[in-house]
Protein backbone atom coordinates (compact mmCIF):
# COMPACT_ATOMS: atom_id res chain seq x y z
CA UNK A 1 0.00 0.00 0.00
CA UNK A 2 1.01 3.35 -0.96
CA UNK A 3 -0.79 6.63 0.32
CA UNK A 4 -0.68 10.52 0.13
CA UNK A 5 -1.13 12.18 3.45
CA UNK A 6 -2.36 16.26 3.01
CA UNK A 7 0.31 16.19 -0.18
CA UNK A 8 0.41 19.93 -1.57
CA UNK A 9 3.43 20.98 -3.85
CA UNK A 10 3.53 25.05 -4.94
CA UNK A 11 5.91 26.57 -7.74
CA UNK A 12 5.75 30.04 -6.28
CA UNK A 13 2.38 31.22 -5.44
CA UNK A 14 0.44 28.42 -7.88
CA UNK A 15 -0.62 25.03 -6.15
CA UNK A 16 -0.09 22.14 -8.38
CA UNK A 17 -1.67 20.22 -5.39
CA UNK A 18 -3.55 21.08 -2.64
CA UNK A 19 -3.92 18.95 0.54
CA UNK A 20 -4.42 15.64 -1.63
CA UNK A 21 -5.51 12.58 0.28
CA UNK A 22 -5.44 9.36 -1.47
CA UNK A 23 -4.62 5.66 -0.95
CA UNK A 24 -3.29 3.09 -3.26
CA UNK A 25 -3.61 -0.23 -2.35
CA UNK A 26 -2.68 -4.34 -3.02
CA UNK A 27 -3.92 -5.82 -5.96
CA UNK A 28 -5.57 -2.41 -8.03
CA UNK A 29 -4.21 -1.01 -10.84
CA UNK A 30 -5.00 3.25 -11.02
CA UNK A 31 -4.75 4.84 -14.37
CA UNK A 32 -3.43 8.34 -13.04
CA UNK A 33 -5.49 11.20 -15.66
CA UNK A 34 -5.38 14.80 -15.76
CA UNK A 35 -5.04 17.56 -18.91
CA UNK A 36 -1.23 17.98 -19.73
CA UNK A 37 0.20 20.80 -16.92
CA UNK A 38 -1.98 19.05 -14.51
CA UNK A 39 0.92 17.45 -13.15
CA UNK A 40 0.66 13.83 -13.34
CA UNK A 41 4.78 12.81 -14.11
CA UNK A 42 5.17 14.61 -10.59
CA UNK A 43 2.94 13.38 -8.89
CA UNK A 44 4.29 10.09 -9.73
CA UNK A 45 7.73 11.42 -8.79
CA UNK A 46 6.13 12.68 -5.50
CA UNK A 47 5.27 8.91 -4.84
CA UNK A 48 8.44 7.64 -5.85
CA UNK A 49 10.56 10.18 -3.69
CA UNK A 50 12.26 11.76 -6.15
CA UNK A 51 10.61 15.29 -5.34
CA UNK A 52 9.46 16.25 -1.98
CA UNK A 53 6.15 17.90 -1.64
CA UNK A 54 5.78 21.24 -0.18
CA UNK A 55 3.64 19.58 2.41
CA UNK A 56 2.49 16.29 3.71
CA UNK A 57 4.19 13.32 3.30
CA UNK A 58 3.87 9.14 0.66
CA UNK A 59 3.83 6.57 3.45
CA UNK A 60 4.64 2.80 2.14
CA UNK A 61 3.62 -0.52 3.90
CA UNK A 62 6.96 -1.48 5.92
CA UNK A 63 9.15 -3.84 3.63
CA UNK A 64 7.70 -3.16 0.31
CA UNK A 65 9.92 -2.43 -2.98
CA UNK A 66 8.71 0.31 -5.04
CA UNK A 67 9.83 0.24 -8.98
CA UNK A 68 9.49 3.48 -10.93
CA UNK A 69 9.93 3.72 -14.90
CA UNK A 70 12.71 5.67 -15.90
CA UNK A 71 13.05 7.70 -19.35
CA UNK A 72 16.77 8.03 -19.30
CA UNK A 73 17.78 6.37 -22.15
CA UNK A 74 21.62 7.12 -21.33
CA UNK A 75 21.80 5.93 -17.69
CA UNK A 76 22.35 2.16 -18.26
CA UNK A 77 24.75 2.91 -21.63
CA UNK A 78 27.77 0.87 -20.06
CA UNK A 79 25.81 -2.34 -18.83
CA UNK A 80 24.83 -4.89 -20.89
CA UNK A 81 20.73 -5.55 -21.38
CA UNK A 82 20.36 -8.59 -19.16
CA UNK A 83 22.06 -6.34 -16.57
CA UNK A 84 20.48 -3.25 -17.29
CA UNK A 85 16.97 -5.50 -16.48
CA UNK A 86 18.10 -7.37 -13.21
CA UNK A 87 18.87 -3.92 -11.92
CA UNK A 88 15.70 -3.36 -11.48
CA UNK A 89 15.85 -5.25 -8.78
CA UNK A 90 19.19 -3.29 -7.08
CA UNK A 91 19.66 -5.35 -4.17
CA UNK A 92 19.33 -8.63 -6.08
CA UNK A 93 22.03 -7.64 -8.72
CA UNK A 94 24.19 -6.68 -5.70
CA UNK A 95 24.19 -9.28 -4.07
CA UNK A 96 25.42 -11.18 -8.16
CA UNK A 97 28.23 -8.67 -8.73
CA UNK A 98 29.65 -9.33 -4.84
CA UNK A 99 29.28 -13.22 -5.40
CA UNK A 100 31.32 -12.91 -8.45
CA UNK A 101 34.10 -11.15 -6.63
CA UNK A 102 34.58 -13.18 -4.27
CA UNK A 103 34.55 -16.40 -6.53
CA UNK A 104 37.05 -14.57 -8.93
CA UNK A 105 39.91 -14.48 -5.75
CA UNK A 106 42.76 -15.86 -6.05
CA UNK A 107 43.21 -15.78 -2.26
CA UNK A 108 40.20 -17.08 -1.25
CA UNK A 109 39.81 -17.58 2.39
CA UNK A 110 37.47 -18.76 4.99
CA UNK A 111 35.71 -15.64 5.59
CA UNK A 112 34.99 -15.28 2.18
CA UNK A 113 33.18 -18.05 1.98
CA UNK A 114 31.19 -17.54 5.30
CA UNK A 115 30.34 -14.46 3.36
CA UNK A 116 29.74 -16.42 0.26
CA UNK A 117 27.56 -18.58 1.67
CA UNK A 118 25.62 -15.95 3.18
CA UNK A 119 24.75 -14.32 -0.21
CA UNK A 120 24.30 -17.37 -1.81
CA UNK A 121 21.18 -17.76 1.11
CA UNK A 122 19.89 -14.37 0.45
CA UNK A 123 19.95 -15.32 -3.39
CA UNK A 124 17.90 -18.01 -3.24
CA UNK A 125 15.17 -15.96 -1.15
CA UNK A 126 15.36 -13.63 -4.13
CA UNK A 127 14.30 -16.45 -6.47
CA UNK A 128 18.43 -15.22 -7.99
CA UNK A 129 18.63 -18.56 -9.53
CA UNK A 130 15.51 -17.49 -11.85
CA UNK A 131 16.62 -14.03 -12.40
CA UNK A 132 18.37 -14.36 -15.69
CA UNK A 133 15.71 -16.39 -17.11
CA UNK A 134 12.67 -14.27 -15.78
CA UNK A 135 14.54 -11.09 -17.84
CA UNK A 136 15.31 -12.69 -20.78
CA UNK A 137 11.22 -14.37 -20.64
CA UNK A 138 10.17 -9.88 -20.40
CA UNK A 139 12.96 -9.16 -23.38
CA UNK A 140 11.14 -11.55 -25.83
CA UNK A 141 7.79 -10.63 -24.91
CA UNK A 142 8.44 -7.24 -25.08
CA UNK A 143 10.30 -7.43 -28.33
CA UNK A 144 14.05 -7.85 -27.67
CA UNK A 145 15.15 -10.48 -29.22
CA UNK A 146 17.77 -13.12 -27.29
CA UNK A 147 20.72 -12.06 -29.46
CA UNK A 148 20.58 -8.78 -28.57
CA UNK A 149 20.46 -9.30 -24.22
CA UNK A 150 23.89 -9.77 -23.97
CA UNK A 151 24.28 -6.02 -25.81
CA UNK A 152 26.02 -3.10 -24.28
CA UNK A 153 22.62 -0.41 -24.17
CA UNK A 154 24.85 2.00 -25.53
CA UNK A 155 24.23 -0.11 -28.88
CA UNK A 156 20.31 -0.02 -28.75
CA UNK A 157 18.32 1.85 -30.37
CA UNK A 158 15.86 4.64 -28.46
CA UNK A 159 12.77 2.38 -28.87
CA UNK A 160 14.87 -0.74 -27.72
CA UNK A 161 16.37 1.07 -25.08
CA UNK A 162 13.05 1.90 -24.10
CA UNK A 163 11.69 -1.30 -23.81
CA UNK A 164 14.74 -2.48 -21.40
CA UNK A 165 14.08 0.07 -19.21
CA UNK A 166 10.30 -1.16 -19.14
CA UNK A 167 11.59 -4.85 -18.64
CA UNK A 168 13.60 -2.94 -15.25
CA UNK A 169 10.38 -1.51 -13.95
CA UNK A 170 8.66 -4.67 -14.28
CA UNK A 171 11.60 -7.08 -13.22
CA UNK A 172 11.65 -9.17 -9.94
CA UNK A 173 7.50 -8.42 -9.06
CA UNK A 174 7.78 -5.23 -6.92
CA UNK A 175 5.05 -4.32 -4.48
CA UNK A 176 4.36 -0.92 -5.98
CA UNK A 177 5.36 -0.04 -9.61
CA UNK A 178 4.67 3.01 -11.25
CA UNK A 179 4.95 3.56 -14.61
CA UNK A 180 5.20 6.97 -16.43
CA UNK A 181 3.65 6.74 -20.28
CA UNK A 182 5.10 3.06 -20.36
CA UNK A 183 3.58 2.74 -24.23
CA UNK A 184 5.66 5.48 -25.63
CA UNK A 185 7.31 3.99 -28.25
CA UNK A 186 6.56 0.65 -27.99
CA UNK A 187 4.84 -1.21 -30.66
CA UNK A 188 1.41 -2.45 -30.70
CA UNK A 189 2.69 -6.18 -30.37
CA UNK A 190 4.71 -5.03 -27.27
CA UNK A 191 1.78 -2.84 -25.81
CA UNK A 192 -0.58 -6.19 -26.12
CA UNK A 193 2.29 -7.74 -23.80
CA UNK A 194 2.04 -5.36 -21.43
CA UNK A 195 -1.60 -5.19 -21.19
CA UNK A 196 -1.97 -9.04 -20.38
CA UNK A 197 1.32 -7.95 -17.86
CA UNK A 198 -0.12 -5.72 -15.61
CA UNK A 199 -4.09 -7.88 -16.28
CA UNK A 200 -2.13 -10.65 -14.23
CA UNK A 201 -0.01 -8.58 -11.99
CA UNK A 202 -0.85 -8.89 -8.31
CA UNK A 203 0.42 -6.02 -6.88
CA UNK A 204 0.07 -2.31 -6.95
CA UNK A 205 0.25 -0.34 -10.02
CA UNK A 206 -0.38 3.62 -10.76
CA UNK A 207 -0.13 4.11 -14.45
CA UNK A 208 0.06 7.29 -16.46
CA UNK A 209 -1.10 7.07 -20.13
CA UNK A 210 -2.45 8.65 -23.35
CA UNK A 211 -3.89 5.29 -24.38
CA UNK A 212 -7.24 5.16 -23.97
CA UNK A 213 -7.71 1.79 -24.96
CA UNK A 214 -4.93 0.48 -22.91
CA UNK A 215 -6.55 2.38 -19.82
CA UNK A 216 -9.35 0.21 -20.37
CA UNK A 217 -7.89 -2.82 -20.65
CA UNK A 218 -5.73 -2.67 -17.55
CA UNK A 219 -6.94 0.01 -14.70
CA UNK A 220 -9.24 -1.23 -11.81
CA UNK A 221 -9.59 2.19 -10.75
CA UNK A 222 -9.02 5.84 -11.88
CA UNK A 223 -7.75 9.12 -10.17
CA UNK A 224 -8.47 12.22 -12.08
CA UNK A 225 -5.96 15.20 -11.10
CA UNK A 226 -8.34 18.37 -11.61
CA UNK A 227 -7.73 21.60 -9.84
CA UNK A 228 -4.99 20.58 -7.72
CA UNK A 229 -7.10 17.93 -6.46
CA UNK A 230 -6.72 14.06 -6.88
CA UNK A 231 -10.71 12.31 -7.27
CA UNK A 232 -10.46 8.74 -6.88
CA UNK A 233 -13.59 6.84 -9.63
CA UNK A 234 -13.65 2.54 -9.06
CA UNK A 235 -13.80 1.38 -13.06
CA UNK A 236 -11.56 1.84 -16.37
CA UNK A 237 -11.40 5.07 -17.89
CA UNK A 238 -14.49 4.70 -19.55
CA UNK A 239 -16.24 3.78 -16.64
CA UNK A 240 -14.73 7.19 -15.36
CA UNK A 241 -15.39 9.14 -18.19
CA UNK A 242 -19.22 8.49 -17.58
CA UNK A 243 -19.67 8.42 -14.25
CA UNK A 244 -18.01 12.30 -14.40
CA UNK A 245 -20.28 12.97 -16.63
CA UNK A 246 -23.26 11.73 -15.57
CA UNK A 247 -22.23 12.93 -11.56
CA UNK A 248 -21.76 16.38 -13.78
CA UNK A 249 -25.25 16.16 -15.35
CA UNK A 250 -27.02 15.56 -11.62
CA UNK A 251 -25.37 18.15 -10.13
CA UNK A 252 -26.91 20.48 -13.05
CA UNK A 253 -30.57 18.72 -12.79
CA UNK A 254 -30.43 19.07 -8.80
CA UNK A 255 -29.53 22.64 -9.44
CA UNK A 256 -32.00 23.17 -12.19
CA UNK A 257 -34.59 21.55 -9.06
CA UNK A 258 -32.96 24.04 -6.55
CA UNK A 259 -33.62 27.37 -8.93
CA UNK A 260 -37.02 26.59 -9.62
CA UNK A 261 -37.65 26.30 -5.69
CA UNK A 262 -35.51 29.60 -4.94
CA UNK A 263 -37.99 31.27 -7.38
CA UNK A 264 -41.08 29.64 -6.10
CA UNK A 265 -39.89 30.97 -2.88
CA UNK A 266 -38.93 34.50 -3.92
CA UNK A 267 -41.83 34.91 -5.34
CA UNK A 268 -44.18 33.92 -2.08
CA UNK A 269 -41.92 36.32 -0.34
CA UNK A 270 -42.41 39.43 -2.68
CA UNK A 271 -46.26 38.60 -2.65
CA UNK A 272 -46.62 37.82 1.05
CA UNK A 273 -44.33 39.67 2.78
CA UNK A 274 -46.70 42.66 3.80
CA UNK A 275 -49.67 40.33 4.20
CA UNK A 276 -50.13 39.99 8.35
CA UNK A 277 -52.09 37.03 7.94
CA UNK A 278 -49.08 35.21 6.27
CA UNK A 279 -46.32 36.87 7.80
CA UNK A 280 -45.61 34.24 9.57
CA UNK A 281 -45.44 31.77 6.57
CA UNK A 282 -43.51 34.45 4.46
CA UNK A 283 -40.95 34.50 7.43
CA UNK A 284 -40.63 30.73 7.56
CA UNK A 285 -39.98 30.63 3.57
CA UNK A 286 -37.19 32.98 4.21
CA UNK A 287 -35.35 30.91 6.43
CA UNK A 288 -35.76 28.02 4.57
CA UNK A 289 -34.76 30.03 0.98
CA UNK A 290 -31.56 30.86 2.76
CA UNK A 291 -30.83 27.12 3.38
CA UNK A 292 -30.99 26.45 -0.23
CA UNK A 293 -27.24 25.72 -1.45
CA UNK A 294 -26.48 25.70 -4.98
CA UNK A 295 -23.99 23.24 -6.00
CA UNK A 296 -20.69 24.54 -7.84
CA UNK A 297 -20.03 22.89 -10.71
CA UNK A 298 -16.46 23.63 -12.19
CA UNK A 299 -15.93 23.34 -15.81
CA UNK A 300 -13.35 20.76 -16.51
CA UNK A 301 -9.74 22.13 -16.74
CA UNK A 302 -9.12 19.62 -19.75
CA UNK A 303 -9.22 21.50 -23.14
CA UNK A 304 -10.35 19.80 -26.59
CA UNK A 305 -8.62 21.32 -29.61
CA UNK A 306 -11.39 22.04 -32.61
CA UNK A 307 -9.97 19.54 -35.48
CA UNK A 308 -11.75 19.40 -38.58
CA UNK A 309 -10.21 18.71 -41.92
CA UNK A 310 -12.51 19.67 -44.95
CA UNK A 311 -10.86 19.19 -48.54
CA UNK A 312 -11.25 21.44 -50.76
CA UNK A 313 -11.78 19.10 -54.04
CA UNK A 314 -13.53 15.98 -53.74
CA UNK A 315 -11.53 12.33 -54.60
CA UNK A 316 -11.70 11.22 -57.69
CA UNK A 317 -12.16 7.70 -58.08
CA UNK A 318 -8.20 7.13 -58.99
CA UNK A 319 -5.65 7.70 -55.83
CA UNK A 320 -2.50 6.40 -55.51
CA UNK A 321 -0.70 3.10 -57.39
CA UNK A 322 2.31 2.08 -56.15
CA UNK A 323 3.85 -1.21 -58.19
CA UNK A 324 7.38 -2.80 -57.08
CA UNK A 325 8.56 -0.28 -54.36
CA UNK A 326 11.94 -1.40 -52.80
CA UNK A 327 14.18 0.95 -50.76
CA UNK A 328 17.35 -0.09 -48.23
CA UNK A 329 18.65 1.68 -46.04
CA UNK A 330 22.17 1.30 -44.08
CA UNK A 331 22.35 -2.31 -45.65
CA UNK A 332 18.83 -3.49 -44.75
CA UNK A 333 15.75 -3.78 -47.33
CA UNK A 334 12.97 -1.99 -45.19
CA UNK A 335 10.98 -2.20 -48.27
CA UNK A 336 10.76 -5.44 -50.74
CA UNK A 337 9.14 -5.17 -53.97
CA UNK A 338 5.76 -3.56 -52.50
CA UNK A 339 2.99 -2.95 -54.55
CA UNK A 340 -0.71 -2.14 -53.17
CA UNK A 341 -3.48 0.59 -54.96
CA UNK A 342 -5.62 2.88 -52.85
CA UNK A 343 -8.94 3.77 -52.96
CA UNK A 344 -11.14 6.52 -52.54
CA UNK A 345 -12.34 4.89 -49.62
CA UNK A 346 -9.41 4.02 -47.94
CA UNK A 347 -8.80 4.81 -44.06
CA UNK A 348 -5.56 2.34 -43.69
CA UNK A 349 -3.70 2.25 -40.84
CA UNK A 350 -0.29 0.53 -41.25
CA UNK A 351 0.97 -1.71 -37.99
CA UNK A 352 3.33 -3.75 -37.11
CA UNK A 353 6.87 -3.29 -35.38
CA UNK A 354 9.19 -2.08 -38.03
CA UNK A 355 8.95 1.26 -37.69
CA UNK A 356 11.60 2.41 -39.91
CA UNK A 357 9.92 0.47 -42.25
CA UNK A 358 6.70 2.48 -41.87
CA UNK A 359 8.44 6.05 -41.67
CA UNK A 360 10.49 5.19 -45.23
CA UNK A 361 7.53 4.46 -47.00
CA UNK A 362 6.08 7.66 -45.78
CA UNK A 363 8.30 9.54 -47.07
CA UNK A 364 8.59 7.99 -50.60
CA UNK A 365 4.66 8.70 -50.45
CA UNK A 366 5.26 12.36 -49.39
CA UNK A 367 8.26 12.72 -51.93
CA UNK A 368 10.91 13.33 -49.15
CA UNK A 369 12.82 10.23 -50.20
CA UNK A 370 13.21 8.34 -53.45
CA UNK A 371 12.66 4.39 -53.82
CA UNK A 372 15.84 2.38 -55.07
CA UNK A 373 13.32 0.55 -57.54
CA UNK A 374 9.40 1.02 -58.32
CA UNK A 375 7.41 3.61 -58.77
CA UNK A 376 3.97 5.16 -57.21
CA UNK A 377 1.47 7.46 -58.87
CA UNK A 378 -0.91 10.13 -57.57
CA UNK A 379 -4.20 10.62 -58.87
CA UNK A 380 -5.02 14.06 -60.34
CA UNK A 381 -7.44 14.62 -58.08
CA UNK A 382 -5.33 13.74 -55.01
CA UNK A 383 -3.69 16.67 -52.88
CA UNK A 384 -1.59 15.04 -50.34
CA UNK A 385 -0.82 16.63 -46.89
CA UNK A 386 1.90 14.84 -44.54
CA UNK A 387 2.37 14.66 -41.33
CA UNK A 388 6.25 13.76 -40.36
CA UNK A 389 7.13 12.32 -36.95
CA UNK A 390 10.34 13.84 -36.75
CA UNK A 391 9.45 17.37 -36.68
CA UNK A 392 13.00 18.73 -35.58
CA UNK A 393 13.49 20.01 -39.23
CA UNK A 394 10.38 21.37 -39.25
CA UNK A 395 10.33 24.11 -36.05
CA UNK A 396 13.79 25.20 -36.20
CA UNK A 397 13.80 28.48 -38.20
CA UNK A 398 13.11 31.90 -36.53
CA UNK A 399 9.75 32.59 -37.11
CA UNK A 400 6.40 33.24 -35.57
CA UNK A 401 3.53 30.11 -35.29
CA UNK A 402 1.35 32.92 -36.99
CA UNK A 403 4.12 33.37 -39.83
CA UNK A 404 4.67 29.66 -39.97
CA UNK A 405 1.77 28.80 -40.72
CA UNK A 406 0.92 31.87 -42.79
CA UNK A 407 3.15 30.03 -45.76
CA UNK A 408 0.60 26.69 -45.74
CA UNK A 409 -2.71 28.72 -46.29
CA UNK A 410 -4.40 30.37 -49.54
CA UNK A 411 -5.23 33.26 -47.48
CA UNK A 412 -2.75 35.11 -46.42
CA UNK A 413 -4.53 36.80 -43.95
CA UNK A 414 -3.13 37.20 -40.28
CA UNK A 415 -6.87 36.85 -38.74
CA UNK A 416 -7.92 34.01 -40.63
CA UNK A 417 -4.56 32.40 -39.63
CA UNK A 418 -5.28 33.10 -36.16
CA UNK A 419 -8.54 31.88 -35.97
CA UNK A 420 -6.85 28.29 -36.74
CA UNK A 421 -4.58 28.58 -34.13
CA UNK A 422 -7.17 29.23 -31.71
CA UNK A 423 -8.98 26.49 -32.20
CA UNK A 424 -5.82 24.42 -31.78
CA UNK A 425 -5.50 26.22 -28.00
CA UNK A 426 -3.17 28.94 -29.09
CA UNK A 427 -5.22 32.00 -28.66
CA UNK A 428 -3.85 35.24 -28.70
CA UNK A 429 -0.65 36.00 -28.52
CA UNK A 430 0.52 33.00 -28.45
CA UNK A 431 0.03 32.78 -32.28
CA UNK A 432 3.41 35.18 -31.52
CA UNK A 433 5.65 32.13 -30.30
CA UNK A 434 8.72 31.46 -32.00
CA UNK A 435 9.02 27.92 -33.54
CA UNK A 436 11.72 26.77 -31.51
CA UNK A 437 10.57 26.81 -27.81
CA UNK A 438 7.52 25.10 -28.63
CA UNK A 439 6.99 21.89 -26.61
CA UNK A 440 6.07 18.53 -28.04
CA UNK A 441 2.31 18.56 -27.68
CA UNK A 442 2.32 22.27 -29.06
CA UNK A 443 4.98 21.13 -32.18
CA UNK A 444 2.00 18.12 -32.98
CA UNK A 445 -1.30 20.73 -32.95
CA UNK A 446 0.88 22.89 -35.14
CA UNK A 447 1.63 20.19 -37.60
CA UNK A 448 -2.45 19.24 -37.52
CA UNK A 449 -3.22 23.19 -38.36
CA UNK A 450 -1.06 23.08 -41.00
CA UNK A 451 -2.66 20.08 -41.81
CA UNK A 452 -6.31 21.69 -42.16
CA UNK A 453 -5.34 24.71 -43.66
CA UNK A 454 -3.71 22.84 -46.72
CA UNK A 455 -7.09 21.77 -47.20
CA UNK A 456 -6.09 18.47 -49.24
CA UNK A 457 -7.85 14.99 -49.60
CA UNK A 458 -5.64 12.72 -48.54
CA UNK A 459 -3.44 12.75 -45.36
CA UNK A 460 -0.70 10.92 -44.50
CA UNK A 461 0.15 10.68 -40.68
CA UNK A 462 3.73 8.95 -39.43
CA UNK A 463 2.57 8.62 -35.18
CA UNK A 464 0.55 11.59 -34.87
CA UNK A 465 -0.88 11.17 -31.13
CA UNK A 466 3.14 10.88 -29.91
CA UNK A 467 3.35 13.72 -27.39
CA UNK A 468 -0.32 14.59 -27.20
CA UNK A 469 -2.68 15.02 -24.46
CA UNK A 470 -5.66 12.59 -23.96
CA UNK A 471 -8.13 15.13 -24.90
CA UNK A 472 -5.85 16.27 -28.48
CA UNK A 473 -6.40 12.38 -29.15
CA UNK A 474 -9.51 12.27 -28.66
CA UNK A 475 -10.23 15.26 -30.96
CA UNK A 476 -8.01 13.78 -33.77
CA UNK A 477 -9.81 10.03 -33.71
CA UNK A 478 -12.87 12.16 -34.21
CA UNK A 479 -11.84 14.19 -36.70
CA UNK A 480 -10.53 11.47 -38.74
CA UNK A 481 -13.25 9.01 -38.26
CA UNK A 482 -15.86 11.75 -40.07
CA UNK A 483 -13.02 12.79 -42.85
CA UNK A 484 -13.81 12.66 -46.22
CA UNK A 485 -10.88 11.99 -48.11
CA UNK A 486 -8.09 9.44 -47.98
CA UNK A 487 -5.73 8.61 -45.37
CA UNK A 488 -3.02 6.13 -44.27
CA UNK A 489 -1.60 6.72 -41.11
CA UNK A 490 0.94 4.77 -38.64
CA UNK A 491 -0.27 4.76 -34.42
CA UNK A 492 0.22 2.91 -31.54
CA UNK A 493 -2.88 3.40 -30.27
CA UNK A 494 -5.23 0.72 -30.51
CA UNK A 495 -8.74 2.10 -29.81
CA UNK A 496 -7.33 4.82 -32.40
CA UNK A 497 -6.36 2.55 -35.26
CA UNK A 498 -9.29 0.08 -34.50
CA UNK A 499 -12.14 3.12 -34.54
CA UNK A 500 -10.45 4.95 -37.53
CA UNK A 501 -8.91 2.10 -40.04
CA UNK A 502 -10.65 -0.11 -42.37
CA UNK A 503 -7.82 -1.37 -44.17
CA UNK A 504 -4.57 -2.69 -41.88
CA UNK A 505 -1.19 -3.07 -43.75
CA UNK A 506 1.73 -4.49 -42.15
CA UNK A 507 5.26 -4.64 -43.54
CA UNK A 508 7.62 -7.67 -41.51
CA UNK A 509 10.76 -8.05 -43.13
CA UNK A 510 10.31 -5.90 -46.08
CA UNK A 511 6.62 -7.63 -47.54
CA UNK A 512 3.58 -6.38 -47.09
CA UNK A 513 0.68 -7.78 -45.94
CA UNK A 514 -2.44 -6.16 -46.58
CA UNK A 515 -6.21 -6.78 -45.40
CA UNK A 516 -8.99 -4.90 -45.73
CA UNK A 517 -10.14 -5.09 -42.16
CA UNK A 518 -10.31 -3.63 -38.60
CA UNK A 519 -7.63 -3.75 -36.45
CA UNK A 520 -9.21 -5.99 -33.90
CA UNK A 521 -10.18 -8.30 -36.63
CA UNK A 522 -7.03 -8.73 -38.56
CA UNK A 523 -5.38 -9.46 -34.87
CA UNK A 524 -8.07 -12.43 -34.39
CA UNK A 525 -7.92 -14.02 -37.65
CA UNK A 526 -4.49 -12.78 -39.47
CA UNK A 527 -2.03 -14.23 -36.52
CA UNK A 528 -1.67 -17.51 -38.24
CA UNK A 529 -0.87 -15.75 -41.63
CA UNK A 530 1.41 -13.52 -40.07
CA UNK A 531 3.14 -15.86 -38.24
CA UNK A 532 3.86 -17.85 -41.19
CA UNK A 533 4.87 -15.01 -43.20
CA UNK A 534 7.38 -14.50 -40.57
CA UNK A 535 8.60 -17.74 -40.97
CA UNK A 536 8.72 -18.05 -44.54
CA UNK A 537 10.87 -15.07 -44.44
CA UNK A 538 13.20 -16.40 -41.67
CA UNK A 539 13.85 -19.61 -43.61
CA UNK A 540 14.86 -17.63 -46.63
CA UNK A 541 17.27 -15.99 -44.76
Amino acid sequence: MIAANNVTLRFGKKALFEDVNIKFTEGNCYGLIGANGAGKSTFLKILSGELEPTKGDVTISSGQRLSFLKQDHFQYDQYTVLDTVIMGNQRLYDIMKEKDAIYMKTDFTEEDGLKAAELEGEFAAMNGWEAESDAATMLNGLGIETELHYTLMADLNGSQKVKVLLAQALFGNPDILLLDEPTNHLDLDAIAWLEEFLINFENTVIVVSHDRYFLNKVCTHTADIDYAKIQLYAGNYDFWYESSQLMIRQMKEANRKKEEKIKELQDFIQRFSANASKSKQATSRKRALEKIQLDEIRPSSRKYPYIDFRPEREIGNEVLTVEHLSKTIDGVKVLDDISFILNREDKVALVGANELAKTTLFKILAGEMEPDEGSYKWGITTSQAYFAKDNTDIFKDELTITDWLTQFSAIKDATYVRGFLGRMLFPGDAGMKLLPVLSGGERVRCQLSMMMIKATNVLLFDEPTNHLDMESITSLNNALIKFSGVIMFSCHDHQFVQTTANRIMEIIDGKLIDKITTYDEYLESDASIRKRMIQQNSSEE
